[in-house]
């Protein structure tokens, strides 16, 4: 062994010693912040994000490709293409489709794209960002996802995709929109933000769009900080998806490798003279979104936890469900979509009109005795003063979404709340709702 690569050993070894001997916290009620969600991870994160330091790659490598195969042989899809966020995820997603390789079927401003008003601002950005039309369609209450029962009903002549988020980790009923797609040759993209790991049917969802996304923010099922990802089993997709991640080149050269094609300097395209380095064409008006190596280091020892995290998720869901039931007079509580298995990424609440409390009595009591709460994200979008004056069209009305947006809060299950905490959450709910009733 050489001498560096002994160093090495040492130094990693050094790690593991580090980080077993960090102290742990004690869970003190009342005292100790419960957080909403939050990173899990020990050694082996910090380990491989050193590792990946001291080769000190910095753009995608080793642990991107490994990253990239790891995440597609689970979820069962041909191809993942990292990315530095979930948000830019949602905007490559949606940005491919406007690609004129896709030919009739690319989308074309003024174009109409059916979502959702109640979620977070970056499926719905895109759609803005690529000069297309939001029609938005209300929600179900208790699933709060969209309305599948209204879906046919807005679609136009212009209406040329869905682009709609499973809620918290609950899928929206997938059969229903692959049966409109397929009636009406919609593009289907999934935002898979909060769900992965959530079956419907017994399959992955993220792999029945044409394109879906996930997110590695420090909030979601797993983290790489920051980062996201791009998937779908279409060849062509992946090409444009990755054209327009990577400035927006033809080239589909790795990062490091120069003349995959095997014809760098022989191609004629356009206007451009004949072999012209294609390192240097561009097919598209794209970005630079990749990730980095240390962040899809951190990703790699993350995805060996999944299986585990999904699980933990699903019995902190199951335990605050069977300890709040009992209150479903005056709360609302989140309802699983038929035939799927969520891998929650949140317990939903919605405080009834008639309940003796308001959604601000028991956020506000549930915050101060140290429980963190969330609305869903910017509830009804078209009311934020970001969206004030875009051009968008709403099928009827979006009642349930205002109420959303008035009456709903959810509380964390991610595998950082142990039974501890997740018995204190609920003795503190408990103890605010008897002292209303």
């Amino acid at each position: 062994m050489s001498k560096e690569k002994e160093i090495e050993k040492k130094t990693l070894k050094l790690i593991k010693e580090y980080y077993a001997g960090k102290p742990k916290e004690a869970f003190v009620p009342g005292k100790t912040y419960i957080n909403y969600a939050g990173r899990v991870y020990d050694h082996r994160e910090i380990v491989n994000l050193v590792d990946s330091s001291l080769e000190f790659w910095l753009t995608s490598g080793r642990y991107a490709k490994e990253f990239e195969t790891k995440l597609s042989e689970f979820l069962k899809i041909k191809y993942c293409m990292l990315v530095n966020s979930g948000s830019s995820a949602n905007l490559l997603a949606l940005t491919a489709l406007i690609s004129p390789l896709l030919k009739e079927r690319r989308l074309r401003p003024g174009d109409e794209v059916i979502t959702t008003a109640c979620g977070f601002p970056t499926t719905l950005n895109p759609i803005i960002q690529n000069n297309c039309v939001p029609v938005f369609v209300d929600v179900e209450l208790g699933n709060y996802n969209i309305d599948v029962s209204k879906i046919e009903k807005t679609i136009s002549k212009k209406t040329k995709a869905i682009f709609v988020p499973h809620t918290l980790g609950n899928p929206v009923n997938i059969d229903k929109i692959l049966e409109l797609v397929k009636k009406y040759n919609l593009w289907f993209i999934e935002d898979n933000c909060d769900a992965l790991g959530t079956k419907y049917k017994d399959k992955y969802t993220g792999t029945f769009g044409n394109i879906s996304t996930c997110s590695f923010y420090p909030a979601h099922h797993i983290t790489m900080g920051e980062g996201g990802a791009v998937l779908t089993n279409d060849p062509l997709l992946r090409r444009i998806i990755i054209s327009f991640r990577d400035w927006g080149r033809d080239c589909y050269c790795e990062p490091g490798l120069d003349n995959t094609c095997k014809k760098r300097f022989s191609w004629r395209l356009r206007k451009l003279p004949f072999g012209y380095d294609h390192k240097y064409i561009y097919s598209h008006i794209g970005y630079n979104l990749k990730v980095t190596d240390m962040q899809a280091a951190i990703g790699v020892a993350q995805l060996e936890k999944l299986p585990k995290f999904i699980e933990t998720r699903k019995k902190n869901f199951a335990y605050l469900y069977s300890h709040l039931k009992k209150y479903e007079k005056h709360l609302l509580l989140p309802q699983a979509t038929k035939n799927s298995e969520p891998s929650w990424f949140g317990f939903p609440i919605l405080v009834k009109e008639d309940a003796p409390f308001k959604r601000a009595d028991i956020v506000n009591y549930l915050e101060e005795n140290k429980v963190a709460t969330r609305m869903l994200f910017g509830g009804n979008l078209i009311k934020q003063p970001a969206y004030e004056n875009i051009k968008y069209r709403v099928y009827r009305d979006l009642k349930n979404t205002d109420l959303v947006m008035n009456n709903l809060f959810w509380v964390g299950v991610y595998p950082g709340i142990n039974k501890e905490r997740l018995e204190y959450v609920v003795k503190t709910i408990k103890n605010f709702i008897e002292s209303k009733l």
